[in-house]
């Protein structure tokens, strides 16, 4: 039994500039630090929720880029299977929902530690395209589905 069909799908676009606003609150919540810091992890976390849940067309960026960015752009010449992007909203929840977490017992490091690698994570999806939550994706599929011949 192979992987289900594919969804129909998304603007690759719209990932790239919710990582871009990823990136930024990440970097705000590294430099504001202590419970300032955490309030803005906070919002990331919730972010990634709702990614996770609904899909990266269901964000707050989704959103964002659906009504201010796409209307002024030219329609994609391809679309992409929303599910390694929403996998990857997955990995963000969980990576940032630890630190948030630690962060909230009051394991200081947690907050830089777990938002940096978030950060490096999201910067690489918006600069270069390079979503590695969506490679794991790709990955896993590749070790589940049987070999052929």
């Amino acid at each position: 039994m192979g992987p289900a069909p594919s969804p129909s799908g998304i603007d690759p676009r719209g990932p790239r500039v919710g990582a871009a606003l990823t990136s930024a609150l990440l970097v705000l919540a590294i430099v504001v630090g202590g419970s300032g810091g955490l309030m803005v992890l906070a919002v990331v976390v919730a972010s990634f929720l709702l990614g996770t849940v609904g899909g990266v067309g269901r964000t707050w960026q989704g959103l964002l880029y659906r009504v201010l960015i796409r209307p002024r752009l030219v329609a994609p010449q391809e679309l992409e299977d929303p599910r390694p992007p929403r996998f990857a909203q997955g990995i963000g929840l969980a990576i940032t929902g630890v630190g948030l977490i630690l962060g909230l017992l009051g394991v200081t490091w947690a907050l830089p530690v777990f938002a940096g690698i978030a950060l490096i994570a999201a910067f690489l999806n918006a600069a270069f395209g390079l979503c590695l939550g969506c490679e794991m994706y790709l990955l896993l599929l590749r070790v589940r589905s049987p070999r052929t011949a």
